[in-house]
């Protein structure tokens, strides 16, 4: 991943035959493909540089395009650029030499280590054992994050203009040990809509009905309202709507060895009913203002 990697090694873009709905999907956090050199200056192993991942969610979420929607994914890891980041939240002391006066420097993900240049992978894990040139957070930010989101924006823009509104799913997954503040309950499902400012409510509450129908845990905004995806691109207001889904991996794989576990497929059939019941809810909508921000 240098100046040279082509879009196609960078991220794909699953397309329908036509699109049918009004719906992008996204994964971009699911990427893992690691160059050698970026493992050469990690001073984590193989699999601990993995921790970042939403490990398979492309997977999980395979179905979009056969259903009429376009699915964006990452090839890219999360431990190399953070899509879901301004495209600037750079930690001064990760690298040697000034950054550019426009950099975000004191966000509160910079502060935890997950800028859009992260500094560790989950379990507070540092990446680097040494500081970063500044021309090479440059360069990551040139070539990958903003081709991804050229992308992301493109897809979206057709979406809007071909129906009349658009609905982003921004699909994650989550630790399975993740609990409520005060609370016992691990959730399976969090629906993030930035406490309504990105997508209707009357759409975050369709999605935790269709999920608790299919026998699932889901809870709105807490912990996880959504990130940078979210907040940016929805404009409830513009007939554009960005819902963040995250799904426990405790679901789905074993986060020790990080494989697959018997009941993956079973999950993936649950959230194409689930991504067919949000299309069919949507679709009554269809340039109405019954999407409107609440």
């Amino acid at each position: 991943m240098d100046g040279t990697t082509s879009e196609a090694e960078l991220f794909e873009v699953r397309e329908p035959d036509e699109q049918r709905i009004p719906f992008v999907y996204n994964s971009p956090h699911s990427g893992r493909r690691y160059n050698p050199a970026f493992l050469e200056a990690s001073r984590l192993d193989d699999r601990a540089i993995r921790r970042s991942e939403d490990h398979y969610v492309e997977e999980l979420f395979g179905a979009a395009p056969s259903l009429g929607a376009p699915l964006l994914l990452a090839h890219f890891p999360r431990a190399y650029v953070d899509v879901n980041r301004e495209p600037y939240e750079l930690d001064p002391r990760m690298f040697d030499g000034p950054l550019p006066p426009f950099a975000n420097t004191h966000s509160m993900r910079v502060a935890g280590g997950l800028g859009t240049i992260p500094r560790i992978v989950a379990e507070n894990m540092e990446i680097y054992g040494r500081r970063l040139d500044v021309a090479e957070a440059l360069q990551r930010i040139e070539t990958t994050y903003k081709p991804y989101h050229a992308r992301l924006r493109k897809l979206i823009a057709h979406t809007h203009t071909r129906f009349g509104f658009g609905v982003l799913i921004d699909c994650h997954s989550m630790p399975g040990n993740v609990r409520l503040a005060g609370n016992a309950l691990r959730p399976d499902f969090i629906i993030g809509d930035r406490y309504g400012t990105s997508a209707s409510a009357e759409l975050s509450r369709a999605a935790i009905e269709f999920l608790e129908d299919l026998g699932f845990t889901a809870v709105r905004n807490k912990p996880y309202a959504g990130g940078f995806i979210t907040e940016h691109y929805g404009r409830p207001a513009r007939g554009l709507h960005a819902l963040q889904v995250e799904v426990s991996r405790s679901l789905y794989i074993d986060e020790a060895t990080l494989q697959k576990k018997r009941d993956f497929a079973a999950l993936a059939t649950a959230l194409t009913h689930f991504m067919r019941q949000m299309a069919d809810f949507a679709e009554s909508f269809t340039g109405s203002a019954s999407l409107a921000a609440e």
